[in-house]
């Protein structure tokens, strides 16, 4: 019995031994292992070529062979504001069209939306006013060529005694008086837009014309029509019969931020962009700068007067502009591939030695103009820089740990 227990305690410590030595061969297994992957994981490291140290990246001939560098130059920035405002009627231009003298309207010639030269006749209206005018004239000349025909016979029969010279003076006298009061008549006729010719002709066929003539006092465009035949029109009377406008120009009306008023002065130059037409810019200059702040909005009104030859603004479209504040400035600039906007906010670009190695530069940028942007520090001109595989660096040098 004892050389039994002595038997099963040696089996016993036999296995615990081999346990043992299978233990400490797979942990100096396990830790070769993992000596190897650090090993490799480090010459993998190396071989991206990031230094973090040294904040660069080198690359390939084959990826060096996808990147674009170019030196930083000098740009010309303009200094802008931009904002958003509506097109208008330029209201300095716009014009109501009443009839000079009441009467009912006869023809209407245009609708809304028509354009209209100067001098062209809108309508025509039935005046009482022209008809009285115009017999007064024909009574006025009846008197003048019968005053006229008395003084030559007078003047006749003086020659040949059978007349006196008071009689003469008389008649040259009443002569006179009628020619000053034809005159009269025909600048009453006159007034009312009858020519000479026009008044000549009424004259000789004796024969009045009480139809008067509105013309267009500019020319533009009908923005709105509250004529109709047969209805009676009066000077002044509102609504104007026809409103016209001279659409060659345009305002361009904005409400700018309280913290933006400063900026903005009579006569700066302002580009109009809107939807309708965006690949068109419309150009003019700021006429009118708000002298207060609205109270509830905290804005200020910026009117500008807006250049339109071929008439393609429309009054209520809305639109954006740019206004140029100040003077353009000479900066650093690059295109705007080069900067990359990092995580943490930071913008970046990748200055070059040479085309396999590069070093990432923190820069602070400013305007963004014509596919440049501006430097404001950290770059200086004629150094070269990435720019289309800018982004690339950046996402190398972010996966890639250091050698």
């Amino acid at each position: 019995m004892r050389r039994r227990e002595i038997a099963a305690l040696r089996r016993g410590t036999t296995i615990v031994a081999l346990i043992v030595a299978v233990s400490v061969g797979l942990i100096i297994a396990w830790q070769m292992t993992q000596s190897h992957n650090t090993k490799v994981a480090k010459a993998d490291q190396i071989a991206t070529g990031v230094n973090i140290d040294t904040q660069s990246v080198e690359v390939t001939d084959k990826q060096a062979e996808a990147f674009k560098v170019e030196p930083v130059t000098v740009h010309r920035f303009r200094i802008l504001k931009d904002s958003v405002g509506s097109i208008g009627f330029n209201e300095n231009m716009l014009v109501q069209c009443f009839t000079p003298n009441p009467g009912r309207i006869v023809e209407i010639r245009y609708n809304v939306g028509d354009e209209v030269n100067k001098g062209d006749t809108l309508f025509t209206v039935d005046s009482p006013d022209l008809l009285q005018a115009e017999s007064a004239l024909l009574a006025s000349a009846g008197v003048f060529e019968l005053q006229s025909r008395v003084l030559t016979r007078v003047k006749q029969l003086l020659k040949t005694g059978g007349g006196a010279q008071k009689d003469v003076d008389q008649a040259t006298s009443d002569q006179q008086t009628a020619e000053g009061n034809y005159k009269s008549a025909r600048n009453a006729v006159r007034i009312f837009g009858k020519t000479d010719a026009e008044i000549d002709q009424i004259v000789n066929a004796r024969k009045v014309d009480s139809i008067l003539v509105v013309p267009s006092p500019i020319a533009g465009r009908i923005i709105a029509r509250n004529a109709a035949p047969g209805l009676f029109v009066q000077p002044g009377n509102a609504p104007a019969p026809f409103t016209l406008a001279d659409v060659s120009t345009m305002w361009m009306v904005a409400n700018v931020i309280e913290t933006d008023a400063p900026a903005f002065k009579v006569g700066q130059p302002v580009e109009v962009r809107v939807p309708a037409y965006p690949d068109t810019i419309f150009r003019g200059r700021v006429t009118t700068v708000g002298s207060n702040i609205d109270p509830n909005s905290h804005r200020q009104l910026v009117r500008s007067v807006i250049e339109d030859p071929m008439h393609q603004l429309r009054s209520g479209m809305l639109a954006s502009f740019t206004i140029e504040i100040a003077d353009p400035v000479q900066s650093p600039a690059v295109p705007l591939e080069a900067v990359v906007r990092e995580g943490d906010g930071t913008m970046t670009v990748w200055a070059a030695t040479d085309r396999h190695r590069f070093t990432r530069r923190t820069v602070k940028v400013g305007l963004d103009q014509d596919g440049f942007r501006q430097i404001l520090g950290g770059l200086q001109p004629d150094e070269l820089v990435a720019t289309s595989g800018a982004i690339f660096l950046s996402n190398k040098f972010a996966v890639g740990p250091t050698g």
